[in-house]
């Protein structure tokens, strides 16, 4: 006999409201993530990107240095959303260029997990091709190009 408690019905409940504000929080960092690397200033002579507004989320302040080309940490999306302790954070970023993007790792790992083979049924439809140099005719009476003379 299964009876529904109460409790449960309510833990269900606040589960799913944290799911669904933890998606909330992490979909306003990457709207402000985004801003922020849209709306930088570029110093050209320090070689330097600055934020122009404050970003609260980001815990970003105007004139913070967010990109620089000598001894610089960057900043990393990854770190922001563990300071919010956000749950599994690599879930939310891309894999970094140098290991590849999604499409790459769906071609190199999932789609060659299973190989297709063709049935017999589809062998048998598909020709074979004939070969090529058995159907033109020779130059030259087949001599070849050196016995031209």
């Amino acid at each position: 006999m299964i009876t529904s408690c109460p409790s449960d019905a309510s833990a269900n409940e606040s589960y799913e409201s944290r799911v669904e504000a933890k998606k909330k929080l992490v979909e306003d960092l990457k709207v402000q993530w985004k801003l922020l690397w849209s709306e930088r200033f570029d110093d050209k002579e320090r070689a330097e990107g600055i934020s122009v507004d404050d970003y609260f989320l980001l815990r970003v302040e105007r004139g913070t240095i967010i990109h620089a080309t000598r001894d610089f940490k960057a900043l990393s999306f990854k770190e922001i959303l563990e300071q919010h302790m956000v749950e599994n954070p690599d879930r939310f970023i891309q894999p970094e260029a140098s290991v590849g993007g999604w499409n790459k790792f769906i071609k190199k790992e999932i789609t060659s997990q299973s190989p297709r083979k063709m049935s017999k049924r589809v062998a048998s439809y598909i020709a074979e091709k004939p070969d090529t140099r058995a159907l033109q005719q020779l130059k030259k009476s087949g001599r070849g190009w050196l016995h031209t003379i």
